[in-house]
Parts: C-alpha cells; structure tokens; sequence
C-alpha cells in the first residue's frame, strides 16, 4: 500500500509511509490470531516465508536497480504484501508455493513497474492468481477447523507442520478439507438447508462458516480500526461490502438448490472482509477520488458475487480485485476531482483550458 499521488493542494498524511504499513500490520493481528487459531501453525509458517523471501526479492532487484536498499525496505511495503499473501494462501501449502507467489508478487506486480507507487495491479492479489491458477491442488486443499476435528485427531504441532511444509510430508487424515465458500459451491442438487444439515461446516457454525466466520469479524474489526485511524476512507470497503450483500440478498431465494447462498454467507466466509479491508483500499491499485472509490469498490462487490454465484471458483476477491484494478484508470477518468480554482470538474483525458 502507498500514497497515490494527485494534483495540488493536497493535505499531508502524519504519519510516513513505512508507519502506516506498521499500522495495517497490527489491524491484521485479530484476524491471523483467529486463523491460527482454527488452522494452526500452517499461517504463521506460510507469513514467515513469504516475509523472508519479499524482502530477499525487493532487496535484490533494488540493487540491481541502483536503488538505497535500506531506504525502500523501511517504508514496510513488502511487509505487508508478504503478510496478505500468507493470509490469502492454504495453512500448510508447499513451502516452494509461498515462495513463487511472493516473489512473483515482489518482481513482477511491483517492481518490474517502478516499484512502490507505480504498479497498477496489487501485488500480493496478482501473487496469489498466479499460484491459484499454476497450483490449483495445494491452492484448494485447506486445514480442517479446530472445532471440527474428531476427538482423537489435532492439528500438526511445530515440527510436524515444518515437515509438511519443508518435507513434503503428509498431513494425518481427517486434518485437510474444503472451505465453506467450496463446499457449497461443488453441493450441486441440495436445497440450503440440506447442505446446512449435511456438513458440521455449516451445522455447527454460528451464522456463516465454521473458521472463517470469527476470521472475518477479526479482519472486520482491524479494519475498522485501521477506519478510526483515518488510514484510508470509508467509500470503498463499504461500497464493496455493500454491493456484496445487495446482490446476495437479490438472489437469495430462501434456499432452493439453485440458491448461490446468504448474504451472511457471503459476507462472513473467504477473504471477503481481509480483502475489503486490507486489500481493495490499497490507493495504489485503486481509484483516485472518493466518488470514484465508490464506483470502484461497488464494481469488486458486484465481481465478487458474480464469479461466486456463476462462475468456476468459489471465493473470487483476488480476481474481482484485478479486474477492479484493471478498470481504475478508466473510472478516474470519469471522476477525477474538480482541480482547485475550476468551477466544474473535468474527464481526465480532457485538456485544461484557461478561465
């Protein structure tokens, strides 16, 4: 995440660049104590080698691009994608996976563009397509809840969750399985509430998806805070999460085999908080004024829902948020501000004339 710049007069952020990712690294605590919680070691693991190897890439290609090292890595930035990234991947995934993403994340999406400020796509969602996509087996074999698990069976301590990871040893049966946005995406023929009734990851949750429900309100409540703090404005996560829930209370249709499920389902499983909160507000990737952040965000909503309900994969953010990023520009084209002194506002491709 950083500053996009825009036309003077423009007020200055108190805070520096490297201590607003500080900020957005302690709201993402919640949500991975939760997570690790419910999943184990597998997300600190996977946070840990996507951290060593972004810092590794962005220092190497900052040498090679004659660039002070020390003072690009301390505005945190590849911090934070590395963190994202580990969230965003499967608790125990190859230790080879992390690592493709991330660097993929670092080079590519960041700085083979100019680096921090210059790339037009988030680096950590374009990492995360990239492996889903080469890697779809370990990028759709996911940890089993805590709660879920049978009375005999736990989650890999540390060791053994190194040997998964390092190794390429198997986890004990009964520890791997599908995530709720998944499971009821492949329940094709049940009606919702046979689907709710058949699968202990919807029969003992509480209103969305057994794991992921309580995740989603850790990230909700860092990004609130992150909210109060003035980090980044209300227009885009709300308009998203807004978007999401209005499609999925349009479609609803109380539960029938065809249902693409609840707006609690919607809203409280996958990323769909981490990425309104953590990810579609990156200023870099997205629209530049508050009407066009609106637009912006309701376009990564509708995204959502629509590859979720109709299309091949369950969950979506990261799609739906490079498609975002892809029509950004043209969105500040049509809503840039009115510049200071002018009496009405101008597409951006417009030519100023003097008054």
């Amino acid at each position: 995440m950083a500053f996009k710049q825009v036309s003077s007069p423009h007020s200055h952020a108190r805070q520096s660049t490297g201590q607003i990712m500080q900020l957005v690294l302690l709201a993402t605590l919640p949500g991975l104590l939760v997570l690790s919680y419910q999943f184990g070691w597998g997300l600190l693991i996977n946070i840990l080698i996507a951290t060593i190897s972004a810092i590794s890439a962005e220092a190497l290609i900052l040498k090679l691009r004659n660039r002070p090292i020390e003072f690009y890595l301390r505005d945190y930035s590849a911090v934070v994608t590395a963190v994202l990234l580990g969230l965003a991947l499967p608790p125990l995934a190859p230790w080879w996976l992390v690592v493709v993403a991330t660097v993929f994340s670092i080079v590519i999406a960041k700085q083979l563009y100019g680096g921090l400020g210059s790339n037009p796509f988030n680096p950590a969602m374009v990492g995360y397509v990239v492996a889903l996509i080469s890697f779809p087996i370990e990028m759709t074999t996911w940890v089993t809840p805590v709660s879920l698990l049978a009375a005999d069976v736990s989650h890999p301590g540390l060791l053994e969750s190194l040997a998964i990871v390092f190794a390429g040893n198997s986890p004990v049966d009964g520890v791997t399985g599908a995530t709720p946005l998944d499971l009821f995406k492949h329940s094709d023929g049940l009606l919702v509430e046979q689907i709710y009734q058949n699968n202990s990851l919807f029969s003992a949750a509480s209103f969305a998806g057994v794991g992921w429900e309580w995740a989603n309100v850790a990230f909700l409540v860092g990004g609130l805070a992150l909210l109060k703090a003035r980090i980044f404005t209300w227009h885009a996560p709300m308009a998203m999460l807004g978007t999401l829930a209005l499609m999925s209370m349009l479609f609803w249709d109380g539960g029938s085999s065809n249902s693409p499920g609840s707006p609690l389902m919607h809203l409280f499983s996958g990323a769909s908080m981490l990425g309104a909160f953590f990810i579609v507000t990156d200023p870099v990737s997205s629209a530049v004024s508050n009407r066009g952040r609106l637009i912006y965000g309701a376009l990564i909503g509708l995204l959502v829902y629509v590859i979720r309900a109709w299309g091949s994969y369950p969950d979506a953010v990261a799609f739906a948020v490079l498609l975002g990023n892809f029509a950004a520009p043209f969105i500040d084209n049509y809503t840039v501000p009115r510049t200071y002194g002018h009496g009405q506002s101008r597409r951006a491709t417009d030519k100023e004339t003097s008054e």
